[in-house]
């Protein structure tokens, strides 16, 4: 057993080190499986020790956290974050692989181990979905997100049943859908990267008190905002954005979030999506697009209505 604590703080090379040496330890067998059990960052530090062992071993994942349940157990990607001593920096999953478990085991019953900052963050990558893909997701959320909160997905009389399972289960099948074609990122325009342009940096920020859920909702309100100054959205949708965001506990803004940090995300995604900024805008609630224009006057433009909200 290889306990290793959870967090942003913990994705890094040593970590994928400490469970390599036990597997060496172990002498674990070319096709045994081994199972990681955590959250999110648990499991990309796994998936990519288990991709680097033996030039690859098969693993399982159990995710214990809403996010990691809707996100992390689908799809392919692993990966740690890199302090480069070059450039004295340190970049978000800049080091990683596309390597699949053997299997993946949910289990809805771990989420009431949460407490509710964690289910708020699970819901920052649900309302995602919801923005980009469904409008019936993002309804569900409105109706009763902030009830499933408080119960902390368990039944209660102010969630109706089979309310929460369809929740989860609608985010996995819009992940499946989008991933499966994909797998690879041979196509760069993905709207399920939509919270994920600034969000990087936000995380990466020295002592940001940010989750990773948290931090996308904030690059998902700031691309709302984007969208309405474009025209791609009305006032009316924003608003109702908004309140549905804090009703599920969301920041909608950091303070880290100024024009440098914002510029810098426009050029890191340009890098990173080949040539492009490729970035996801919602032209409707369930609708999106990706686009690549996006200058620093308009940024400064968006920043400047942000100011304008009560988060």
């Amino acid at each position: 057993t290889v306990i290793i604590n959870g967090g942003e703080a913990e994705k890094r090379p040593e970590a994928v080190d400490k469970i390599l040496d036990e597997l060496c330890a172990y002498k674990l067998r070319r096709r045994e499986p081994f199972l990681a059990i955590g959250g999110g960052c648990l499991l990309d530090i796994a998936g990519m020790a288990a991709c680097l062992y033996r030039r690859g071993v098969p693993f399982v994942r159990v995710p214990t956290t809403l996010l990691s349940i809707v996100d992390a157990s689908v799809g392919v990607k692993n990966g740690v974050d890199y302090c480069c001593p070059v450039t004295n920096d340190t970049y978000k999953n800049r080091v990683g692989s596309f390597y699949a478990p053997s299997s993946c085991l949910l289990d809805n019953s771990f989420i009431a181990s949460q407490d509710a900052r964690n289910i708020s963050n699970g819901f920052g990558e649900i309302l995602k979905l919801a923005l980009v893909r469904s409008e019936d997701l993002f309804e569900l959320l409105e109706s009763h997100g902030a009830g499933l909160i408080e119960s902390r997905f368990a039944a209660s009389p102010s969630v109706p049943a089979g309310v929460s399972d369809r929740i989860i289960d609608l985010s996995i099948q819009i992940m499946l859908e989008e991933l499966g074609p994909n797998l690879w990122e041979t196509v760069l325009d993905r709207c399920v990267d939509y919270g994920h342009t600034f969000s990087k940096l936000l995380e990466m920020v020295p002592g940001a008190d940010i989750m990773h859920g948290e931090a996308v909702n904030v690059d998902g309100f700031f691309c709302v905002v984007l969208g309405y100054l474009r025209g791609f959205i009305d006032m009316e949708t924003v608003n109702r954005i908004f309140k549905c965001m804090q009703s599920l506990n969301l920041p909608t803004n950091s303070d880290d979030l100024q024009s440098e940090l914002a510029w810098q995300s426009c050029k890191d995604a340009i890098e990173h999506r080949h040539g492009e900024q490729r970035i996801p805008l919602i032209t409707g609630i369930g609708e999106s697009i990706c686009v690549s224009d996006i200058t620093q006057e308009e940024l400064d433009r968006a920043l400047e209505m942000m100011k304008d909200f009560a988060h």
